[in-house]
């Protein structure tokens, strides 16, 4: 578990598969135990991000819709 605050990547306005693909170089550049905070706008992303990013070997810890039209993915490496 991160002893840190969670780094925190805004992709709203970034489109499916865009901000997957933001979101995975991000994840690369992490240690194992980080957590990684998208905020995203993209209801597809919301929707496959999570499956994504298990697919790769990651957790998620949370894929939250907060209303409005913003979601927030919270991913383990």
């Amino acid at each position: 578990m991160a002893l840190h605050a969670p780094i925190r990547l805004d992709l709203r306005g970034v489109k499916c598969p865009l901000n997957w693909a933001h979101a995975k170089v991000r994840l690369e550049q992490m240690r194992v135990g980080d957590i990684l905070e998208l905020t995203l706008d993209d209801p597809r992303g919301y929707r496959d991000i999570p499956g994504a990013a298990e697919a790769e070997g990651y957790s998620i810890l949370a894929a939250d819709a907060l209303g409005g039209g913003t979601f927030v993915v919270r991913i383990e490496k």
